[in-house]
């Protein structure tokens, strides 16, 4: 499984990391610096306002294995 987060700030990757290493689980990062273009910060902006917002539509995992159809292996 793959798990991509994107913090918000240096606080919460210290959270993060803090946690996972408290929860002794295994987890390998890149520490990769890339400049996002003013277009797609725009865009990420706006998701997060979005769903702050509440004007976005979540779904429950089971929902989504349902709306595609997903079988257990």
């Amino acid at each position: 499984m793959t798990i991509v987060v994107n913090p918000h700030n240096q606080k919460e990757e210290q959270t993060l990391l803090a946690f996972l290493d408290s929860m002794k689980y295994d987890y390998s990062r890149k520490d990769e610096t890339f400049i996002l273009s003013e277009v797609r910060q725009k865009e990420i902006l706006e998701r997060d306002r979005e769903y702050e917002a509440g004007e976005t539509e979540v779904y429950s995992i089971d929902e989504i294995i349902a709306h595609f159809n997903i079988k257990e292996k």
